[in-house]
This record gives C-alpha cells, structure tokens and sequence, in this order.
C-alpha cells in the first residue's frame, strides 16, 4: 500500500492511506502454499511447515492438514485471547479458558463451498453462568476473527455445551 499525504500527521494508531485512515497495521502474517490442499505449506519465518492433505471425508488421504484444521485452531486462539482481554477490561479472573473449536465446510449447491464455525468455550474460573456469557460475547466482539467473519458466516458460541 502506498501511503498519501505526510508521515508524521498519522497518529500511532491510524495512517492514511490513499486519502483513507485505516489502523495501524500491527503485524502481517505470510506464508507460501504450493499444491492446494494436497500441498505443503509454510509460514514466511520458518516457524510453521505442514503437509495439507484433502481430509478422508471428502475423499482425499488424510495424513495431514487442512485449511479448516488450521482455521479453527487459529480462531479458538484468537477468542481466547480476546475473552482474557475483555476479563482484564472487566476487572475479573477468568482462570484457565478452553475452547473447542469446529469449523465445517458445506456445499452451497451451485458449486461454492461455505464455512461454519462452532466455538465451545468453558470457563471454570467464572461460576456465574451470566458473566460468562458476558465475556464470551465481549469477546465476540473484538476477536478479529469474529469481526472478519461477521456477517459471512455462521458462528454459533456455547459455553460448556450449551447455547448462550
């Protein structure tokens, strides 16, 4: 991207880029993937290399990866991460977060494929179901994976097996 205008009249948290103010771009993740998804892929600092394999289920071989796998191991990260922040926010100890996460992959019928995701959240730390619920819709709101697939997708959020 190309910045517009000068440097220092953007503020740490915004730059203006082509006469629009975006955030600040806090980190960038690259990778390079060669085969698709019967392929080898690997992150741009060496700190991630994985042979993706067409899952079983759709008739590949399994034995490795897949961009769903990855997906859903990224977005549970991401929301617990968020649940401590919006914890931290709201002055409570939410003790030791974890989330199972499922992301399905569907056909849409005209030939696209759509994505859903599932996160289940437990919270020991937090007893009282309601502000539990509030952290993991706080969380909802800020996890940038939530906030890209908002809108796009279905997410469906439980806390210990139940809907919230």
């Amino acid at each position: 991207m190309e910045q517009t205008g000068e440097g220092d009249s953007a503020s740490a948290e915004t730059l203006e880029l082509r006469g629009v103010t975006v955030a600040k771009v806090l980190y960038t993740a690259s990778a390079h993937v060669t085969g698709g998804r019967n392929g080898h892929g690997k992150s741009a600092d060496g700190n991630l290399e994985v042979d993706l394999r067409l899952p079983e289920e759709m008739g590949g071989t399994g034995g490795g990866t897949n961009p769903e796998e990855l997906f859903a191991i990224g977005y549970a990260a991401c929301f617990e991460s968020a649940i401590g922040g919006v914890a931290r926010r709201e002055k409570v100890e939410p003790g030791e977060v974890s989330i199972d996460s499922s992301v399905s992959l569907s056909p849409t019928g005209d030939g696209g494929f759509q994505l859903a995701v599932t996160l289940d959240v437990s919270i020991p730390g937090i007893t009282d179901r309601a502000e539990a619920a509030k952290l993991v819709h706080g969380a909802h709101l800020v996890c940038p994976y939530s906030n890209a697939t908002r809108g796009n997708i279905e997410v469906t959020l439980l806390l210990d097996g139940e809907p919230i």
